[in-house]
């Protein structure tokens, strides 16, 4: 017994041993993996620094020699960071704001009304219904634009009174006529597959305070020459409409955020007339050739009054030019994604101030369309006066960015309205660009 005691003794310290050897040896593995990893990654980020000192000529200075293992890498790097710190509540963070503010939230549609606190950019005032009841649509019906009935969307957006809007269920709605908003309404389509679609879309005008949020808007047409009701009490004549996916005219304080947008008549998202305090965010827009104006025309100078944030976008397939074409007023374009144009991606005429950076910009094939930008009937004499800079984006497949100007302090201010993220994370920002899928109960 005395023998067979210590034996067993004995065989429980050796497994002891041996577990301890074993687990020390693997810390170490994956130590030396982590610290190759990040050697790895400083290497690239290092050699893209010494490649910009070394071409100080270089248009875009960060166009790195090989951008998708560089931002591969990072990604990657983020990634097993937040793993390994098992943030638990926060670990659905993606670095993007407006998401991280409630998407972690498993009750969020018993916390609709937070959304309103997380807009960034110059729209971030936007408080859209927060302030008033919910409504709910029941109806896709739109049959009379001047009566709407009860249920129906058209007759939601009209009220006098803030309103957040939400869907009791799937629904395409067309409509006859523009849907003219009131002040101090969220269109919030979470919860709901609610698409606005094959008739006219959706007129912000001479209004504020409106958020548009989780809805899918295309194949908008053009109507109009017909009454259509703006409130409870007053509905008027309207000639033809363009075919917008939204209007907005004349409006401030808009918030546009996690839509999807495609083939409409004339543009996705126009916004003109002296409309300013405007962010549009995590949209994804789809082949559509006129993408976004934002400036009435050269001559209207009301719109060097006009902000915009451009912010967390997907500019994807199909997509052909203006994303966006900018008249007169002041744009920050940040942290968007880039994979498609052919003509080019951002436009403008009539001295905009524009300020790109950490977006990332992929050409296409066609060696005639790899510039970003594109001056709208300018001489160089004139617009190499405008203030247009890129810093910190990504240039992939030989596109390029033409800057100009001098570079005026305060003129850049008045284009900036948050802090933009490296471009390498860009992927990871835009990820889940257009309307979510969101169901009770679980993470949006």
């Amino acid at each position: 017994m005395g023998i067979s005691h210590r034996f067993f003794s004995l065989l429980t310290l050796l497994l002891l041993v041996l577990f301890v050897c074993v687990k020390t040896s693997a810390e170490k593995t994956e130590l030396n993996s982590r610290l190759a990893e990040e050697n790895k990654l400083q290497g690239l980020k290092n050699s893209s620094m010494a490649d910009g000192l070394e071409d100080d000529e270089s248009i875009n200075e960060h166009a790195v020699e090989n951008p998708e293992e560089f931002a591969s890498l990072v990604d990657k790097s983020i990634r097993n960071s937040t793993e390994r710190r098992n943030l638990g509540y926060f670990s659905c963070g993606t670095g993007n704001p407006i998401d991280d503010c409630w998407r972690c939230d498993r009750r969020w549609y018993l916390r609709r009304k937070h959304l309103a606190n997380c807009a960034i950019g110059f729209g971030r005032n936007a408080v859209g219904g927060r302030d008033g009841k919910y409504y709910v649509v029941s109806d896709p019906g739109d049959d009379d634009p001047v009566n709407p009935k009860p249920g129906t969307l058209r007759h939601a957006v009209i009220q006098d009174r803030p309103l957040w809007i939400v869907f009791k269920h799937d629904m395409v709605i067309t409509l006859k006529q523009e849907l003219i908003m009131n002040s101090f309404k969220t269109i919030d389509g979470r919860g709901a597959n609610v698409h606005i679609a094959n008739g006219a879309c959706i007129t912000i005008q001479f209004v504020t305070n409106i958020i548009i949020h989780g809805v899918q808007i295309h194949d908008c047409k053009p109507t109009g020459n017909a009454m259509v009701r703006s409130s409870p009490s007053h509905y008027g004549w309207r000639t033809i409409a363009d075919g917008d996916g939204i209007s907005i005219f004349g409006s401030s304080h808009i918030w546009i955020d996690h839509n999807s947008l495609s083939n409409c008549a004339d543009g996705l998202i126009d916004a003109i007339m002296g409309s300013t305090a405007i962010t549009i965010s995590n949209n994804y827009f789809t082949h559509h050739n006129e993408v976004m104006l934002l400036g009435h025309s050269d001559s209207y100078v009301k719109d060097k009054q006009m902000q915009v944030t451009i912010a967390y976008n997907h500019f994807g397939e199909g997509l052909i030019q203006r994303m966006p074409r900018c008249r007169h007023g002041y744009f920050h374009v940040v942290n968007n994604d880039y994979t498609h144009w052919e003509m080019y991606a951002i436009g403008g005429s009539a001295y905009p101030t524009i300020n790109s950076q950490g977006n990332r910009y992929l050409a296409p094939a066609n060696p005639f369309a790899k510039e970003v930008t594109k001056r709208v009937l300018a001489s160089n004499n004139e617009w190499k006066h405008w203030n247009w800079r890129s810093q910190g984006d990504l240039f992939l497949d030989g596109a390029y960015f033409t800057p100009s100007g001098a570079g005026a302090a305060v003129s850049y201010a008045r284009a900036s309205s948050l802090g933009a993220k490296s471009s390498s994370l860009v992927g990871m920002l835009t990820s889940n660009a257009g309307a979510l899928s969101c169901r009770h109960g679980f993470m949006c």
